[in-house]
């Protein structure tokens, strides 16, 4: 796996995968960026929260469980010293499962956290992960 991060102006960067994809990465403007993309940080939540969905629709699927729509949103707090790390992460999984397969979307959540998402198991080493779902 490689990335290229090619400073584009003030504190921006495009951030280049060898597949081709691009994602822009900032800061604020208060701060010195152009706030034309994610920060570092809130990357890093959207990433947990990526590769998790990945597999949760991918279980699901399996699971042959109907859905058309899942959200996953994320919160962390963190440290007030520098380096400012994240002290623990909430995910919350919104997903508009029939309440019938409501233990079938928890199954594959946890599926995801304890098995499956790289990202979390990463994450994990560094600060509590809590998860829930909620039906929509």
């Amino acid at each position: 796996m490689k990335v290229s991060l090619n400073w584009k102006e003030a504190l921006a960067f495009d951030a280049t995968g060898e597949d081709g994809h691009v994602v822009r990465i900032d800061t604020s403007k208060e701060s010195g960026g152009l706030d034309s993309g994610m920060n570092p940080k809130r990357l890093l939540l959207a990433s947990l929260c990526g590769c998790s969905a990945i597999d949760v629709i991918d279980i699901l699927n399996k699971m042959k469980v109907t859905f058309s729509k899942l959200e996953v949103t994320a919160e962390a707090d963190q440290t007030e010293e520098h380096p400012k790390t994240f002290t623990h992460i909430d995910l919350v999984y919104h997903c508009d499962v029939q309440p019938e397969d409501e233990d079938k979307l928890k199954r594959a959540v946890s599926l995801s956290m304890d098995k499956y998402c790289g990202i979390s198991a990463m994450l994990a080493k560094h600060c509590p992960i809590n998860y829930s779902t909620q039906l929509i």
